[in-house]
């Protein structure tokens, strides 16, 4: 005789194993509590459900509504918020309901790039003072875990959100916090700091598709992401193009985010123009992701390895640095100079303070219009040949130009009556000699007893410029350029 309490059991326990029981909607795990909405735009909620299943979004006095498509994915968007540092609980509500606690809306920021991104607090200057001072609730972390990796775009990654404490900052990213605590200090509103970093990696794997195909240049690298996702192969490259976005940039997308900061470009440093060319790409394609005007400002590669003393200079790095000086033609971008406070045996300076810093001078001035600010050192602008010098003009001279010297931590001190270094000037002949330069007013009159006709000037263009000392007088300094194309 059959049992009918074995078969209520079995029922019971069929039903519970069905697909139907199982679906609960589900959320990427960048939306989470203790989590920072992007204020002033739309913010996107999404995750997955079962097909057709309706989806009610409650946040801040707003009610979003949807339906699962076919695939069970769904979208809302919340209607741009007002920055608050009021935790509040928002809610997703199907067969099953999530409740987000702790929610605050402000600015929001991706930090990615490789090892000198990806560098914590615990290895930078002075770790136990910084992480013993970082007592800020308002600004919240969100670190992307592991190295995934894939050449087909992935749903999900893993992460959570958490305030920044003593206990929580030291393995985050040194620059990315340095950058958001000067955001929050001035701005006054939650901070929200995401992020997705790789040491040793090149720029390929984290650009999309769609951008490769953006730039004309590139889109070979886009044809050949295509074909990897084609070949079904398990065994990824992590070098390969799109294989690092895939896997720790579209799972987040597309969170709504106000711009992202980028320190990355060892990995490509025997590049010239082919990365200028593969920036625009990543650009574009975040852009795209995340925010249409998305504010985009990244670290030109430090002072490395044993000085040149050869004025023509152009080896290692010089020619990288002048691919990411030229990509500011990318509309709402910026550059952290840093070829002060690099370490010649070290690849992985130890001060991000200052680097975490002058990115978020740029974004101060640019992306929150603090036109008090100047955004950065004097950056080339024109030359002008008088006789037997050149004179040469830059923007962001702000207070005005100086010879200066960077110790450590410290602000950038003036050298009174200070001699430039590291100009060299050329005739036509194409031959290279160390200058004189002396600061006129707000430009630099270049010459040398060498060159009687110069057409050309170099600053700092060498792996390791270790004596480039031209600042304007806000403590930045001026980036390594040159004025021929030969």
């Amino acid at each position: 005789m059959i049992n009918p309490l074995r078969i209520i059991t079995l029922v019971l326990a069929l039903v519970i194993l069905s697909p139907i029981a199982q679906a609960d909607v589900k959320l990427p795990t960048i939306l989470n509590s203790h989590m920072v909405l992007q204020q002033g735009m739309p913010a996107p909620i999404w995750g997955w459900a079962d097909a057709g299943e309706k989806i009610t979004v409650k946040f801040a006095g707003q009610t979003k509504t949807t339906t699962a498509n076919d695939k069970g994915k769904w979208l809302v968007k919340l209607d741009a918020l007002k920055a608050s540092a009021k935790p509040r609980t928002l809610t997703i509500s199907a067969k099953n309901q999530i409740k987000l606690t702790d929610v605050l809306v402000g600015e929001v920021w991706i930090c990615s790039g490789q090892s000198n991104m990806e560098w914590p607090i615990r290895a930078s200057k002075n770790p136990k003072q910084e992480a013993a001072n970082a007592n800020y609730p308002n600004i919240r972390i969100y670190n992307v875990v592991g190295h995934p990796k894939s050449y087909t775009p992935v749903d999900h990654c893993n992460g959570l959100w958490t305030a920044v404490t003593p206990k929580s900052i030291p393995n985050f990213s040194a620059v990315g916090y340095f950058f958001g605590r000067r955001l929050h200090k001035e701005l006054k509103t939650p901070i929200g700091l995401v992020g997705s970093n790789w040491g040793g990696t090149r720029i390929e794997p984290w650009t999309t598709i769609d951008g490769f195909d953006s730039v004309p240049e590139t889109k070979p690298l886009a044809e050949r992401a295509r074909k990897l996702a084609a070949s079904g192969s398990k065994r990824v490259n992590h070098q390969e193009t799109t294989a690092i976005c895939n896997a720790m940039i579209l799972p987040l997308a597309p969170y709504a985010m106000r711009g992202a900061i980028w320190y990355q470009g060892e990995s490509n440093g025997g590049e010239h123009m082919s990365y200028y060319y593969k920036k625009k790409a990543l650009v574009n394609g975040w852009r795209k992701l995340f925010n249409p005007n998305l504010g985009f400002y990244w670290v030109q590669l430090a002072n490395f390895r044993n000085p040149n003393d050869k004025p023509q200079g152009g080896d290692g790095w010089a020619r990288i640095r002048e691919a990411q000086l030229k990509a500011l033609d990318i509309p709402h971008t910026g550059m952290a100079v840093i070829t002060d406070i690099g370490e010649a045996r070290d690849i992985h300076p130890r001060n991000k303070q200052d680097v975490g810093s002058r990115l978020a001078q740029w974004a101060l001035y640019q992306t929150y219009k603090k036109t008090n600010l100047v955004p950065s050192g004097p950056l080339y602008k024109s030359q002008k040949i008088e006789g037997g010098k050149i004179r040469l003009s830059f923007n962001h001279i702000g207070k005005g130009l100086m010879v200066g010297k960077k110790t450590g931590l410290a602000p950038t001190a003036e050298v009174k009556d200070g001699k430039l270094a590291h100009f060299a000037i050329a005739g036509a002949d194409k031959k290279w000699h160390w200058a004189d330069a002396v600061i006129d007013g707000n430009t630099v009159v270049v010459s040398s007893s060498a060159v009687k006709n110069p057409v050309a000037v170099r600053y700092a263009f060498s792996m390791n410029p270790n004596t480039a000392n031209l600042y304007n007088k806000d403590g930045l300094p001026a980036s390594p350029f040159r004025t021929d194309n030969w």
